[in-house]
């Protein structure tokens, strides 16, 4: 359970307390800004190059997967008939639910992948965090 609270707050996935984001809310100005490093363990939050292009496949999955709970919704609560125009009161209905929760899913997506490749560490407090020799300083564009 500690690991859905950790995804789903934001929390750096090898200690599960230092936040990956640089704000807090999903809402405000440079929402996507990351940390260079966990504030709390140091865990490097971009392994690689290039490494969040893979949450685009993260991303369109919890996009499927609402799209199709909130058509389950839809048909319970509402109806959805071949006789009427409902069903495009649903694709309405989903297009502007997915569009006000883009910026969500964009952070959620990019927690979850790197969760993938960065794993809990109970100890994290004593043993340092790994170090990937694929960084190369110079081409991530980090600014200092």
């Amino acid at each position: 359970m500690k690991y859905l609270t950790s995804i789903f707050s934001n929390k750096c996935p090898r200690c599960r307390k230092g936040n990956i984001f640089f704000h807090k809310s999903s809402y405000k100005k440079g929402f996507m800004k990351m940390n260079e490093r966990c504030p709390e363990c140091n865990q490097r939050t971009e392994i690689e190059v290039g490494f969040y292009y893979g949450s685009a496949y993260v991303s369109y999955a919890l996009t499927v997967a609402l799209s199709v709970a909130s058509f389950i919704a839809w048909w319970v609560f509402v109806g959805i008939s071949i006789d009427d125009n409902r069903v495009f009161g649903w694709l309405v209905f989903n297009g502007l639910f997915l569009i006000a929760l883009q910026p969500w899913l964009m952070r959620l997506a990019r927690t979850i992948w790197l969760s993938f490749f960065v794993k809990y560490n109970p100890n994290w407090k004593t043993e340092p965090p790994i170090e990937t020799d694929r960084v190369i300083e110079e081409q991530m564009e980090i600014i200092h």
